[in-house]
């Protein structure tokens, strides 16, 4: 057997192992990407400035910042008034917290979307805003919103590769570890390539699928 090869057979534990902690971070920023982009993304469109300008002083400063930053801000920054994380949710943190400012630009779009007459013909239903945007205008926006969530949830788990810099153990950070021990980048950086490409083309795949089941 090839040394390169025997170095990566070696060595697959600890990879996938790195390749389930991604998979983890990924999914628990997803979710708070996802919690934090609806609210804030109807906030965008609210007709109360008390609600849509901090909505859109939190979109504007996250996309205008480097993650890298914003990941030293959760886990260098935040304990010194007085939040203190450890390094898997300080990453969690700050990629759900970045993702939701992406998100939120994608559900705004998405309830633009939606014909006005929708909207009025709930209100005169009886319907409040609130269950208005629940049951009628959410629903559509997302199905129109799909391929561009699974775009922004492809990226973010790319992006987690960051968590490393802060001392998160995950993929990258487990390829680092494997190469400082065998001087071998080529080979273990070539199989996170492909780890990493399995988890994309996944994601990608699935949300395929799920677009499926909602045109039916």
């Amino acid at each position: 057997m090839p040394e390169w090869l025997k170095v990566i057979v070696d060595n697959l534990p600890l990879l996938l192992k790195g390749a389930l902690r991604t998979l983890q971070l990924t999914s628990l920023a997803v979710s708070i990407g996802l919690a934090i982009g609806t609210f804030v993304g109807m906030g965008r469109l609210s007709k109360y400035r008390i609600i849509r300008y901090p909505s859109s002083v939190y979109v504007e400063f996250i996309r205008g910042t480097p993650l890298m930053v914003q990941l030293f801000l959760v886990y260098f920054g935040l304990p010194e008034l007085g939040f203190e994380f450890d390094r898997f949710t300080a990453a969690v943190v700050a990629l759900g917290v970045n993702s939701g400012a992406y998100v939120a630009e994608i559900v705004r779009a998405g309830i633009q979307s939606v014909p006005k007459g929708q909207y009025e013909a709930a209100r005169s239903l009886g319907m409040s805003h609130f269950q208005a945007m629940v049951h009628v205008i959410l629903p559509q926006a997302f199905r129109h919103i799909l391929p561009a969530l699974g775009n922004e949830f492809i990226a973010l788990a790319k992006d987690s590769s960051l968590a490393m810099v802060i001392g998160t153990v995950e993929l990258m950070r487990s390829a680092q570890y494997i190469v400082s021990r065998t001087f071998m980048s080529f080979p273990i950086y070539g199989g996170v390539a492909l780890i990493y490409f399995a988890i994309t083309f996944s994601v990608s795949r699935l949300m395929k699928l799920v677009e499926g089941w909602l045109k039916v």
